[in-house]
């Protein structure tokens, strides 16, 4: 075996990058319903998340083999072509947690994967009959699946506990909340996780630092749930903020019944190597469990947002790879060129985001809906008219004071 080469580090270090992105935008995924009834404070909660995201790093290693084995023709793949991959999901989850969105950061991997092969090695260095069955049919089936599990259970709960005092069934329903939530973020480590794992081993497969179809070694393995793990405890509060009280308002019972059903998808897929999107079956089970309870309500206009990101996260994240790739075949040079433009990137999503800060301190505050939210984000991006400084446009301001239709709430 050869030693490490330096483009191999580089593909390792951004593999690791993209798996902390991943755990700070799929924070939500686990905990925004926790946080917005009030089950967990906040940092109590990401830090619950963070650590059994590391514990669920070592339960499996399927969907890690089906992405290291199973997606691409490793043989034709060369290490610059991963860290293409790698660009192109970045930037993805970045563009989507700074307007708030839990858009797929397993399909904007797998979509940066796609473009990056072909745009190496032809369509032929794509396996269509696991993308199909692995991570196109899942995607579909995840969120029906306990979208309806969650409408049902809430259903259930409302009518099991009817006669039930409201404040000690609440209380009850609060801790079962935590419990689940707590399974949620062992699913997410156990599936999202080995994502990056399956990465790395196929980065190493492909410049000979490991032998074809090896499971990840254990520092691989390590190194992939500590990154993920920190990622999550810093907390993608903006995304936390659309998943909580963006999509529908959600009382304890309600938060229970969707974690649960999340949870149960995503383990029983992480059992059967599927590469599915921790996003989707959450979201998936938020707006079932939001329809559970009667009187609730899904606000679509956020949900229609949230599914065009869906749609677009495969694609977009296939061109930007490829265009990566492209450049990255110049030579040296051209590797060089897309890592500063990854990293110069990366700093200017960060920069505009300080704009409108989303922290621990205001994740529960009633804050814009998503279209709210893209409009505000839309709005950072475009220089103020001159003579105004720090205030916000008329546009803006209307935006964001226009009331909402009136929704049941819950009171935390």
């Amino acid at each position: 075996m050869e030693s490490f080469s330096l483009i191999l580090a580089i593909v390792v270090v951004t593999a690791l990058a993209f798996d902390f992105t991943n755990g700070f935008h799929d924070t939500a995924n686990a905990m925004a319903t926790t946080i917005s009834t009030g089950a967990l404070k906040p940092k109590v909660a990401v830090a619950m998340s963070a650590v059994l995201n590391l514990v669920g790093a070592f339960l499996s290693v399927e969907v890690a083999n089906t992405i290291s084995k199973g997606l691409v023709d490793e043989t034709g793949i060369r290490p610059e072509v991963i860290f293409a991959a790698l660009v192109g999901a970045i930037l993805w989850n970045l563009l989507t947690w700074l307007v708030g969105l839990p858009s797929s950061s397993s399909h904007a991997l797998m979509g940066g994967l796609i473009g990056a092969a072909i745009a190496s090695a032809g369509v032929g260095a794509v396996h269509g009959d696991v993308l199909v069955t692995k991570v196109l049919l899942p995607a579909i089936a995840a969120p029906l699946v306990a979208g309806i599990a969650a409408m049902l259970g809430a259903r259930l709960t409302y009518r099991l506990g009817r006669k039930a005092d409201g404040k000690a069934a609440a209380k009850g329903y609060r801790a079962g909340q935590i419990a689940s939530a707590g399974l949620v973020s062992l699913a997410h480590g156990t599936n999202d996780a080995q994502k990056t794992m399956g990465i790395i081993t196929l980065a190493l497969v492909a410049g000979g630092a490991l032998a074809p179809d090896s499971d990840p070694p254990l520092w691989v393995i390590l190194s992939a749930g500590i990154a993920i793990a920190l990622g999550t405890y810093l907390g993608g509060w903006r995304i936390i903020r659309t998943m909580g009280k963006g999509l529908t308002d959600l009382q304890p019972q309600q938060g229970f019944a969707a974690q649960t059903s999340a949870a149960t998808v995503i383990l029983a897929s992480s059992h059967l190597g599927f590469s599915l999107s921790t996003t989707h079956s959450v979201s998936g089970a938020v707006m079932g469990a939001g329809l559970g309870r009667k009187g609730g309500v899904v606000r679509w206009s956020t949900a229609t947002r949230m599914f065009v990101a869906w749609g677009l996260t495969l694609p977009a994240a296939a061109l930007v790879a490829a265009i990566a790739e492209w450049v990255c075949g110049l030579g040296d040079w051209g590797t060089a060129l897309v890592a500063v433009f990854l990293v110069a990137s990366s700093a200017a999503i960060w920069k505009i985001s300080r704009r409108e800060v989303v922290d621990h301190t205001n994740v529960v505050d009633d804050g814009p809906e998503a279209a709210g939210v893209v409009t505000q984000a839309m709005a950072a991006v475009t220089p103020p008219p001159a003579g105004v400084t720090g205030e916000p446009t008329a546009a803006v301001a209307s935006s964001a004071s226009e009331p909402k239709a009136p929704t049941a709430t819950t009171t935390v």
